[in-house]
């Protein structure tokens, strides 16, 4: 049976893909466009979501804290200048990795993570992949702000669709109501 956090995560795909294809429909130079919000421009936020995601996938794998904050500025730039498609591309790239992962271990397992501002902390797997989740949720609504700031709609991503689109027989465990 699938680990809770592994559909999860499967959430957190669906709905970046979900964005993605959003922003597909929109005009080009709505992804660069600045705005008044977290972050610049939806492509900035879409290049933070991808380097943190990297960085906990990074964590949960075991690598040095120092290694990490490497790895932080080298992933920054080889997506800060990308455009919609190739970013798309590098997060199912991540995604793949991410299930490569969750093949190999037990989701409750517990890892230590050294933050490098605000201490240690020894967590489950689980738990790390539910803040993933939690902060693609986060960033997500704040593309949905930046494109109603340039006129535009977002695009519905909330669990429950997720749910609904899942159907039946893969809601429940494949038990009907």
């Amino acid at each position: 049976m699938t680990h809770p956090s592994v559909q999860l995560y499967e959430y957190h795909v669906w709905a970046n893909d979900r964005t993605f294809e959003h922003l597909r429909q929109l005009p080009v130079e709505v992804f660069r466009k600045e705005v008044q919000s977290v972050f610049s421009s939806i492509a900035e936020t879409i290049a933070h979501m991808y380097v943190v995601d990297n960085v906990w996938l990074l964590a949960m794998s075991g690598v040095s804290t120092e290694e990490i904050m490497a790895s932080r500025k080298l992933l920054k730039e080889q997506i800060e200048d990308q455009d919609l498609e190739s970013m798309s591309a590098m997060f199912d790239a991540v995604q793949e990795r991410y299930r490569a992962f969750f093949e190999m271990q037990d989701m409750e397992d517990f890892s230590l993570y050294a933050h490098p501002s605000l201490g240690s902390m020894r967590v489950r797997y689980c738990d790390i992949v539910q803040h993933v989740v939690n902060h693609g949720t986060y960033h997500r609504g704040n593309i949905t702000a930046m494109l109603r700031q340039q006129g535009f709609s977002g695009v519905p991503t909330d669990y429950v669709i997720y749910l609904l689109q899942l159907g039946p027989s893969r809601q429940n465990g494949g038990t009907e109501l």
